[in-house]
């Protein structure tokens, strides 16, 4: 069908309230929280999951009922909103990877200083404004001249979400069922510590069979809510790399290693002050030299590494598959930027932003990174530079990224690999100018962190860009939208990370200052950014690990299964995997059962099972982010610890008994979302 024989659901003749005061505040609430919500899941789990159908589910049903909006103004809601989630995942994949660059004196980063709330946010709306600035002239060749070629799956399924909306529906009710359950089950788990947190079995260092294996899961909500929606094939090839890790790789190493070298790596990755000071990673104890958590001290000192190496050739071999798709993508776009200049029309749902916005907001930009005193560099040719770079890069990766999204949609979009290889571009420019060594690796950092949040940006602006040409917004209002989302999500996306990083009382103990990093949350792509950029320009990385990493990444690839999800499995703990695993069988056990039923993407998105889980997802990130906030504030920390009655429950049944009894609320909430999964769902029209 041509361009002229398309027909939107809203005529571009019609005169229906979009842009308006009502549809942007709600869009930016539902921006801060999903944006707060995606920065704790991606900082714990590495994963993120898009939040433009749950926003659009919410916007039928509240915004319908209780504000009276139109279908374009609920699309005006779910585009500004949608920009929280992309920007926070974008931040949480790169920036805290100032922690872990080159430490400096008293074994710090010495990049640190720059993990300041005002960098991020500076950071984090630059980036967001990038990728959307270099849509604007992508729009027309790849949301309307490619209609028919790029089907854009999350964008469709989200017009047709609000179009069944418009028509009648009750979408959002088993949604905020999930929302509801999540709440009250993490209120008994992080408040009142009813159900445990992360039962545990391990093996002590003495096992001649399997020294020091260790089998854990954080049963929460959003694991489970994060598992159902991406699959059993996913989650199975996430736990295969924890497996892996914990049960094979620590094991090893625990009979081969003593104790003594652990601790010596350790000091030397600065999780552990000195040998001869008890504490770091592990709890090392000097004077018996052995370690209270010896699996946990052989994962951060040896098997993180192993892990980075995994991911980082993992996101090689997933860019290198899409390279002929990358090249013919940037060609086709700027071919068709060419061939549409000509023309033009001033319809409603043809009006962009102009063309001259984005040469003048790329000057900007470039000019702002050179005088901001946040951004890292020596010199206003450091910081000039690193501006063209961002730019450069940033028109690339965002026509890559929009093209990617639209042919195999949002959760398949390789922006690790598009970051790595924007990274090690940075880092070789900068050494073919004598840029070496630690004072330019915060440079390089913020280079490839612009353009993951850009890239990241750009592939939910095209999918909101999609929705919008189906059902007849106006694309100008659209943009202006994810500008607005972009800043103010940003505003509590810096926030929400400053306050997760701050460390717990028993972390101080043991000589830890950022919970970022730690098996809390462990942030593995931001671990990976930082080693490989400490590899290139400081010369000073672990090879022997991080290459033992990058074979065995190989030899699964040439296993014929996803090399890039098994080397995140086997980056993560175990304690992570295993209950997102637990989701994704329990999706199995309903797509069984239900495996003679063809569904199509908008049916699959909008499934019983798929809201409840996004209802957990939702409730569980919320609330932690919640408890997180609280624990800050000394006076309200102690309250809480007054209403926890986990001592109770280990003096009637003991630690093993408490923790058998957080495994079966967690087998319970499971039934209770396959009972869900295996409802009749509302039909779209």
């Amino acid at each position: 069908m041509s361009k002229e024989e398309f027909k939107p659901f809203v005529p571009a003749e019609s005169n229906v309230a979009e842009f308006t005061i009502k549809s942007i505040l709600l869009g930016c609430i539902a921006g801060i929280i999903f944006g707060a919500a995606t920065v704790y899941l991606a900082l714990k789990a590495g994963l993120t999951v898009s939040a433009s159908i749950p926003i659009a589910v919410l916007a039928i049903t509240l915004g319908k009922k209780f504000f009276k909006t139109t279908i374009l103004e609920n699309n005006i809601i779910q585009t500004t909103g949608s920009a929280g989630e992309s920007i926070a995942a974008g931040v949480v994949f790169t920036l805290p990877g100032f922690l872990f660059l080159s430490t400096g004196i008293g074994g710090q980063s010495s990049s640190e200083a720059f993990f300041n709330y005002m960098t991020i946010l500076i950071l984090a709306i630059l980036g967001g404004i990038l990728g959307t600035l270099m849509m604007i002239p992508l729009r027309r060749s790849l949301i309307v001249k490619e209609h028919e070629n790029l089907p854009y799956p999350e964008g469709t399924a989200c017009a047709s979400v609000l179009q069944a909306g418009e028509k009648g529906g009750t979408f959002a009710r088993t949604a905020f069922w999930g929302l509801g359950f999540s709440l009250v089950y993490a209120l008994l788990q992080k408040v009142f510590h009813v159900v445990a947190e992360a039962p545990t079995w391990a093996t002590k260092q003495a096992n001649k069979f399997l020294p020091s294996a260790q089998v854990s899961g954080e049963i929460t909500p959003e694991y489970m809510g994060v598992g159902y929606i991406i699959g059993p094939k996913i989650s199975g090839i996430l736990v295969a790399g924890g497996v892996l890790a914990w049960l094979a790789l620590i094991p090893l190493l625990a009979t081969l290693i003593d104790p003594l070298v652990a601790a010596k790596q350790l000091t030397k990755l600065g999780l552990l002050l000195d040998i001869t000071k008890p504490g770091g990673a592990g709890n090392w104890d000097p004077i018996t030299q052995t370690f209270a958590d010896y699996p946990r001290a052989i994962y951060q000192a040896f098997v993180k590494q192993i892990g980075a190496g995994a991911v980082a050739a993992g996101g090689f071999i997933t860019l290198s598959k899409t390279i002929p798709t990358i090249i013919s993508s940037f060609k086709e776009s700027v071919s068709s930027i060419k061939e549409g200049k000509a023309g033009g029309t001033i319809k409603r749902t043809d009006r962009d932003l102009s063309i001259k916005l984005v040469g003048i907001g790329s000057l900007v930009l470039i000019l702002l990174m050179a005088v901001l005193p946040q951004i890292p560099g020596d010199s206003i040719l450091n910081k000039l530079l690193i501006g063209v770079l961002v730019v450069v890069f940033g028109a690339f990766f965002v026509t890559v990224s929009s093209r990617i999204v639209g042919l195999i949609g949002s959760s398949n979009n390789p922006i690790s690999g598009m970051t790595i290889a924007t990274i090690m571009g940075t880092c070789l420019v900068f050494i073919a100018v004598g840029w070496t060594g630690k004072i330019y690796e915060p440079m390089a950092l913020v280079v490839g962190g612009m353009i993951c949040i850009a890239a990241a940006n750009a592939g939910a602006t095209s999918q909101d860009l999609k929705t919008g040409y189906l059902i007849g917004a106006t694309p100008k209002y659209q943009q202006i939208a994810l500008f607005i989302g972009a800043i103010v999500s940003s505003i509590v996306i810096g926030l929400t990370v400053r306050i997760l990083d701050t460390p717990t009382a028993e972390m101080l103990k043991q000589g830890i200052h950022h919970a970022i990093g730690t098996e809390t949350y462990a942030a593995p792509q931001a671990t990976l950014m930082a080693t490989l950029i400490k590899g290139m320009l400081s010369f000073n990385l672990d090879w022997q690990y991080v290459l033992v990493g990058v074979f065995i990444a190989i030899t699964i690839e040439l296993c014929g299964i996803n090399a890039l999800s098994f080397a995140v499995g086997a980056y993560l703990p175990l304690s992570t995997t295993l209950p997102i695993f637990a989701g994704g069988a329990i999706k199995g056990l309903v797509n069984w059962r239900e495996k003679q039923k063809i569904k199509s993407v908008e049916e699959e998105e909008i499934a019983p099972g798929n809201l409840f889980a996004t209802g957990l997802v939702a409730g569980g990130a919320i609330a932690g982010v919640i408890v997180a906030i609280l624990m800050v504030i000394p006076s309200v920390r102690d309250n809480l610890s007054k209403v926890n009655i986990e001592p109770v429950f280990t003096n009637w049944f003991g630690d093993g008994g408490y923790q058998i009894l957080g495994v079966l609320f967690f087998l319970f909430m499971g039934f209770v979302l396959y009972t869900i999964g295996i409802k009749k769902q509302e039909k779209i029209d």
